[in-house]
């Protein structure tokens, strides 16, 4: 059996019936998404959503504001969904830790996905966001409130979550470029969500 942290995408790949039956549509994120949209560049509405799911609720309301979305998930059921939700836009299957020959995008995206990540992976994943960002690009994830690791369950299999400590991810983003814009532990807002907002700097910045 693999370790729970390399079993994610066949879990959701697995379950993603299950998985679009209990996703929550009310959209508690919309004050965050609307943050996010706020904060990219004026000129551009490219936005890469990395572990997309099946594109509802998320990308569907950015897709409404005027965003392109090109999605990715390295499950190939939540990429066959989120086709079908949303057709007018892109949808690739590929993991994250290792995405295509893309952008430069105006927002990168990994909400209730980033997380899922081991620690070393979240850490390497820095350099990545900095290369898909157009300069100005919104970059906006959700972590755990502080460092560790942690097993919920999905569909009767352990479902894993990981976290490194609040400064350490202050520190990945000022090291490749990022500013962090708002940062709250634990939303009672958003559903208990640990959210990260930060922006790339300009060449000038």
């Amino acid at each position: 059996m693999p370790s729970p942290a390399d079993d994610i995408l066949p879990l959701y790949d697995a379950h993603a019936a299950a998985f679009a039956r209990l996703r929550g549509q009310s959209l508690v994120e919309r004050d965050w998404l609307d943050a996010f949209l706020g904060a990219m560049p004026p000129d551009g509405r490219e936005v890469l959503d990395m572990g997309c799911g099946t594109g509802l609720p998320l990308a569907a309301h950015l897709a409404a504001r005027g965003c392109r979305v090109t999605g990715l998930d390295g499950a190939a059921a939540m990429i066959a969904e989120a086709r079908r939700n949303l057709p007018a836009h892109r949808w690739l299957l590929a993991d994250m830790r290792d995405p295509p020959a893309l952008g430069p995008f105006h927002g990168l995206l990994a909400w209730h996905s980033f997380f899922h990540l081991a620690h070393g992976a979240q850490r390497s994943m820095f350099p990545v966001f900095a290369r898909l960002a157009h300069p100005g690009a919104a970059l906006m994830f959700t972590s755990g409130p502080g460092h560790g690791e942690a097993l919920g369950s999905f569909e009767g299999r352990p479902l894993y979550h990981a976290s490194l400590d609040p400064a350490e991810y202050t520190a990945l983003l000022r090291g490749n470029g990022f500013e962090v814009l708002r940062h709250v532990r634990e939303d009672p807002s958003c559903g208990g969500a640990t959210v990260w907002l930060a922006r790339k700097h300009m060449p000038n910045e």
